[in-house]
């Protein structure tokens, strides 16, 4: 059986987590969402996408 979820939905899940129960500042998480929008259209978003990319096919091929 495989269960598949959107890396958006994740690090969504993520960062409520840690705005919970981490300490995390709202006003940390809304200056992350912000410097990965800006991280998008930078010359690094290639690289970026295919590094995480590359994590999601590693961990998917990994069977519990």
């Amino acid at each position: 059986m495989s269960i598949t979820v959107s890396l958006v939905v994740v690090l969504a899940v993520v960062v409520w987590l840690l705005i919970r129960k981490g300490g995390l500042k709202a006003g940390h998480a809304i200056a992350a969402v912000l410097l990965g929008f800006y991280l998008h259209d930078s010359s690094l978003a290639p690289s970026i996408s295919r590094a995480v990319q590359t994590a999601a096919e590693t961990i998917s091929r990994i069977h519990i």
